[in-house]
C-alpha cells in the first residue's frame, strides 16, 4: 500500500464504515466497535477491515455476525461514498493487536516484580574474592617507589 492514493481510499474506507456503524446499522448483536484499521490491495479490489469490540467475548462473537450480516449494506455505501468504478470487496477481522500489548504488558510488568525481587536480594551482597579481580603484572614496590620518585624530580 504504497501508493497514495490506495492510502486515501483505506483512510476514506475507514470513514465510511465507521460512521455506518454508528448511525444506520441497528442490528442489536452489534458491540462497541471500533475500526482500528483499513487495508486495501494495489489493485483496490479487496479491503480488509480490522476492528475491536469493548466487552465481553460474547460481544465479540455477535459482533462477528452483524458484521457479516451487513456487509453489503456497507459495500453499497462505501461504493456509492467512493464513486470509483469498481467498489471492494470487504472483509472484517478482528484486530488481536490489544489483546496482545496486554498480555505484553503483563509480561513486563512480571519481568519488573522480578528485577525488583533480584535486586531486594542483592542489596546488602558483596563480590566473592578480591575486589580487583583482574590479574596484573608483578611489580616490585622498590621500582614502583623509584619510578614515583624519577617522576617528582623532573616536574
Amino acid at each position: 500500500m504504497a501508493n497514495p492514493r490506495v492510502r486515501k481510499i483505506a483512510d476514506r474506507i475507514k470513514v465510511i464504515v465507521a460512521e455506518m456503524l454508528e448511525r444506520r446499522i441497528k442490528d442489536p448483536r452489534l458491540g462497541f466497535v471500533t475500526i482500528t484499521d483499513v487495508r486495501v490491495s494495489g489493485d483496490t479490489l479487496q479491503a480488509s477491515i480490522f476492528y475491536t469490540v469493548l466487552g465481553p467475548e460474547e460481544d465479540l462473537a455477535g459482533t462477528a455476525v452483524a458484521l457479516e450480516s451487513a456487509k453489503g449494506l456497507i459495500r453499497s455505501e462505501v461504493g456509492k461514498q467512493l464513486g470509483m468504478r469498481h467498489t471492494p470487496t470487504l472483509d472484517f477481522f478482528h484486530d488481536a493487536v490489544p489483546e496482545t500489548a496486554r498480555a505484553i504488558d503483563d509480561l513486563l510488568a512480571k519481568a519488573r516484580e522480578s528485577d525488583a525481587a533480584v535486586a531486594a536480594a542483592t542489596a546488602g551482597a558483596a563480590y566473592a574474592g578480591e575486589p580487583d579481580p583482574y590479574k596484573k603484572p608483578h611489580v616490585d614496590e622498590d621500582e614502583d617507589d623509584d619510578l614515583e620518585e624519577e617522576a617528582l624530580e623532573e616536574e
